[in-house]
């Protein structure tokens, strides 16, 4: 049996000393995160999307979300102090993070953009979400991240 293959999420989180957990599943591409989080027997509610938007300024960021929730545009762009947000293509998703669709996460990026998680994270003592790769989940505290990050909690959904 080989070694596993750390993702940038991965050696990230060990650089600034954070715990976290990792789970795997089978799966050659992209499913949804609610696919994903009955594979793995994950609490819905506490399994977190990624997702990335680009600004009327150019800017790119980050949200997180629960994954049976839908991004509100208005209230990330509002967020970030943007006019307004879009959702990059999903063609650009690897040029701009680095990462493939259904394995980004907001660790471990090219570069780190401005980082908001929905509000109801800020209550859980640990959350899940992508490791990096597809059929790859990381569990871990949502504050640590928040910190290590410089990401803040907010209502950014529907």
């Amino acid at each position: 049996m080989g070694k596993e293959v750390k993702t940038n999420a991965m050696r990230f989180l060990e650089k600034n000393r954070i715990e976290y957990t990792m789970q795997t599943y089978e799966c050659e591409e992209f499913i949804d995160g609610i696919t994903c989080a009955n594979a793995l027997g994950q609490p819905v509610e506490e399994t977190f999307k990624t997702i990335v938007a680009k600004g009327k300024t150019g800017n790119y960021y980050c949200f997180l979300l629960p994954v049976a929730m839908e991004l509100d545009l208005k209230k990330s762009a509002k967020s970030v102090g943007e006019k307004s947000v879009e959702l990059i293509h999903v063609k650009d998703i690897t040029k701009i993070t680095g990462y493939v669709r259904g394995g980004c996460t907001p660790i471990g990026m090219k570069k780190q953009f401005v980082t908001v998680i929905h509000s109801t994270a800020e209550k859980l003592p640990l959350f899940y979400i992508s490791g990096g790769r597809i059929g790859t989940q990381i569990r871990l505290s949502p504050a640590e991240l928040a910190e290590s990050i410089n990401a803040k909690f907010e209502d950014i959904v529907l």
